[in-house]
């Protein structure tokens, strides 16, 4: 079973990025771009991770962090931050937040890898 990926971000060519990566990493992979779309994707999709872009546009990403936490379902999900907010308190904030970890931009794909392997190690 391929390891199932939701990817939340708003910039095409980000997105675009990230899909390309785990698809060559062996992933299945969901896209969307706003907060609405991610609720029902974590809903009705059998996922294994998030990866989270804080900033939606207008939107606060981390909203789905903190909805998510409140759904017995979903308490459990990996959720990974990928943001260029990347100062000491911002990251603080984002893990307050309910996300299992973070990941700068420019995305560093070795330490990508490193944070879904840790998250994901006993699923095949």
């Amino acid at each position: 079973m391929k390891r199932r990926v939701l990817v939340i971000e708003d910039q095409p060519s980000n997105r675009e990025l990230l899909c390309d990566w785990l698809e060559d990493e062996g992933y299945e992979v969901f896209t969307v771009s706003d907060l609405s779309s991610a609720r029902s994707a974590v809903q009705k999709e059998i996922l294994h991770a998030v990866l989270l872009d804080v900033q939606l546009g207008a939107e606060d990403g981390l909203e789905l962090a903190r909805w998510a936490r409140r759904q017995p379902r979903l308490r459990r999900l990996p959720i990974i931050a990928v943001s260029a907010h990347a100062m000491l308190t911002e990251r603080a904030a984002i893990l307050r937040a309910g996300c299992n970890a973070f990941v700068s931009k420019p995305v560093d794909f070795r330490l990508l890898r490193e944070t879904l392997d840790h998250w994901l190690g006993a699923i095949k």
